[in-house]
Order: structure tokens, then C-alpha cells, then sequence
């Protein structure tokens, strides 16, 4: 997210000078830590599926039987746990976006 604003201060400076208020520009950038966040916990949640039915079917094969269950609800929670990461870690990226100054901002190169 610090490389996102850093990129982006230039866009931040047009944005706060024709009118954006720094709430706006903070919640444009929480929810693009949160979106980030929930691609992230998208994928760890199908890699923990994989790895889980590829143990179950390793230890079949070895004569071993284990029962994997997908429980819906841990889903959910870790999904919203990986959105709620990522906008507290995009907290500060989008408070120091917020206060940029549209003259500072737009002189950046």
C-alpha cells in the first residue's frame, strides 16, 4: 500500500484538487486494501483446500483414512480476517494519502 500511494500521488494531488476531501481519499484506499486483502484470503483459502484434499488422498493411498470436512463457516472467518488485515495494514498508507497537500502532491514527480 506504501507503494500504491507513492505511485498514485500525483492522482492523489488531481483528485484533492478539484474537490476531494481527505475522507474520500482515505476510503479509497481502504477499500483497495481491503479488495487486496480479500483476493489474498481468496487464495490461501483454495491452497489450504488443495493441500488438505492432496493429505487426504496421499494418506489414502498409504492406507491411512483420514476425513477432511470444509466447514463453510471457517471460510467466512478467514476470509473476513484477510480483509480486516489488509485494511489495518493499509491504515496508514491511506491516512499518509489523505493528508497529502494538493500542491506537494501535484509536484511530485
Amino acid at each position: 500500500m506504501f507503494t500504491s500511494v507513492l505511485e498514485r500521488t500525483r492522482e492523489i494531488g488531481v483528485m484533492k484538487s478539484i474537490g476531494a476531501r481527505n475522507s474520500e481519499i482515505l476510503s479509497l484506499f481502504l477499500l483497495e486494501a481491503g479488495i487486496v486483502g480479500f483476493f489474498g484470503g481468496i487464495i490461501g483459502v483454495l491452497f489450504g483446500i488443495v493441500i488438505s484434499l492432496g493429505i487426504q488422498f496421499g494418506a489414502g493411498l498409504a492406507g491411512i483414512e483420514i476425513s477432511v470436512r470444509i466447514n463453510p463457516w471457517v471460510i467466512f472467518s478467514a476470509l473476513f480476517l484477510a480483509v480486516l488485515i489488509g485494511m489495518i495494514s493499509g491504515l496508514v498508507p491511506a491516512l499518509q494519502a489523505a493528508r497529502q497537500k494538493p500542491v506537494d502532491a501535484l509536484r511530485y514527480e
